[in-house]
């Protein structure tokens, strides 16, 4: 009898060792993995705005925004933004940046974004095809009302014409006042 209960005893050890080396093996996805999962499998984006993951569909939380504008001020340029979600989304609004240098009203020259939704305005209910189509807003109805770069956000407001050819000359690679700027058309 003694010998039975060891056998039982050793296959139950077996067991559990052989379910903790296959748990370990499979990573458990946070809340936000998951909801920030079925944001991406929903996403109904413009065709004028593309998604990417430079560090591979298995690093969700990390991803990239192209964003081609097709009409206003930044017609046919090429607006990179990066997003970084964290494991409470969607309870915390994504950190967004853009990394392409740009002369706009609401997106200082660090790549600062000003954007309501990301700040004050986020609710859970919202979700990144939210946030996608408020940065590409931002391009098509820049603000000149909640600005991040004032002195861009004075001439849109004063003058529209002298902003508009600062905004094509900053995209051709030219300089704006003091600060010079990439090609990103």
């Amino acid at each position: 009898m003694i010998g039975l209960f060891k056998v039982k005893e050793k296959q139950k050890e077996e067991s559990q060792n052989t379910n903790r080396r296959g748990a370990s093996s499979v990573k458990k996805q946070s809340a936000g993995e998951l909801r920030l999962h079925k944001d991406i499998s929903e996403l109904n984006l413009p065709k004028s705005c593309k998604i990417s993951f430079p560090n591979g569909k298995n690093d969700l939380m990390n991803f990239e925004v192209t964003i081609k504008p097709d009409e206003g001020y930044y017609v046919n340029g090429k607006f990179v933004f990066t997003f970084l979600v964290s494991n409470v989304y969607p309870h915390e609004a994504p950190k967004v940046k853009c990394k392409t240098k740009v002369y706009h009203p609401n997106i200082d020259l660090e790549g600062n974004v000003c954007l309501n939704i990301l700040r004050e305005d986020w609710k859970p209910v919202l979700n990144i095809n939210t946030v996608i189509y408020g940065l590409f807003h931002l391009f098509t109805e820049p603000n000149y009302e909640d600005p991040l770069n004032h002195e861009a956000a004075e001439v849109l407001r004063d003058n529209p014409r002298t902003f508009e050819s600062n905004v094509r000359r900053a995209m051709m690679g030219g300089q704006v006042g003091q600060t010079s700027f990439a090609r990103c058309i």
